[in-house]
């Protein structure tokens, strides 16, 4: 007699059992533009958009200044409808619609209409606003990193920035005191730098901080700090100096920026700084007070002609 069932039964009884493999799913990495920079200027944008992280979330994403794009950037240097970022099959790519004022990755300037595969990380500027685009499977501590790093480095030039000049000099002074070391201070400014900008636009004035900072960076020793106090003023930290080798390395400095060719967009830009020496000396002073040292010689070097060191 067969029992209704049974033989369901026992099917089930002699089926092998296995251990089942697990599913591997491929996922795309996750993205985000982080606004590290905004041009100073007629501009919209205000300085807490500084900061600011977007998602990259859908397919497809345009930026420009009109107010139907999905990263609206209120910016004289923004055009209306100024690129695209399409994300598929794992690549993420930057296309320039042919704005105004172009595209750049890594500043290199990418054609319109030609769309350009975006490195990790990297570098991206719209108009005068600079983005570091990132993307991996931890976002939110590089997010954290990111941000860290974004107050203490100047987002233009990537040099430190004024907060953290003053942070090494608060630990530089009272070392030099406490071992009786040496330690001086060159502060450097462009000359007529809004003339650059007045006459080439603030695009140009943006490109001549940015290689100044390069060329400048190059000659900088280890140990030393070379940060952009604000502007187009910028600051050489130089510990166990004494005055009359900082006045010496200031002008190798100010002779390699008069003999470096600044270009942008095919026009040459002639740039000379105006450099000012202050050192520590063993004065009970802070790092408020070598900069004034500083700063004064550099009032001195502007105001008897300018393109020459004072200290």
């Amino acid at each position: 007699m067969v029992v209704p069932g049974r033989e369901r039964i026992e099917h089930d009884d002699a089926t092998q059992v296995i251990q089942a493999e697990p599913v591997v799913v491929a996922q795309a990495l996750k993205e985000f533009l982080l606004l590290i920079h905004v041009g100073q200027g007629k501009e919209g944008i205000e300085g807490k958009e500084i900061g600011r992280r977007y998602d990259l979330e859908k397919e497809s994403i345009l930026i420009g200044r009109g107010p139907d794009n999905d990263i609206v950037l209120d910016l004289d240097t923004v055009s209306r409808r100024h690129a695209r970022m399409d994300r598929k099959g794992g690549r993420t790519t930057l296309t320039d619609l042919q704005s105004t004022n172009g595209t750049y990755i890594d500043e290199r300037r990418i054609p319109p209409y030609t769309p350009q595969e975006m490195p990790r990380p990297a570098r991206m500027m719209i108009g005068r606003a600079i983005f570091k685009y990132q993307a991996g499977d931890d976002l939110d501590l590089q997010y954290t990193e990111e941000i860290y790093q974004l107050k203490i480095t100047d987002g233009l030039t990537g040099l430190p920035n004024r907060r953290r000049l003053m942070e090494v000099l608060a630990g530089e002074i009272p070392r030099a005191r406490r071992y009786h070391r040496e330690l001086s201070l060159v502060m450097m400014d462009i000359d007529h730098f809004k003339r650059i900008n007045d006459t080439l636009g603030h695009l140009a004035g943006d490109h001549v901080l940015r290689e100044l900072a390069n060329v400048v960076s190059m000659h900088v020793r280890q140990g030393e700090v070379f940060a952009r106090y604000g502007g187009e003023e910028f600051v050489l930290v130089l510990p166990e100096t004494g005055k009359e080798q900082a006045l010496q390395v200031a002008e190798r400095l100010r002779q390699r920026v008069e003999a470096c060719t600044f270009q942008f967009a095919d026009r040459r830009i002639p740039v000379t700084v105006s450099l000012g020496v202050g050192d520590f000396g063993g004065d009970e002073i802070d790092e408020r007070g070598l900069i004034e040292i500083a700063d004064r010689n550099l009032y001195k070097a502007k105001e008897s002609g300018r393109n020459r060191v004072v200290g």
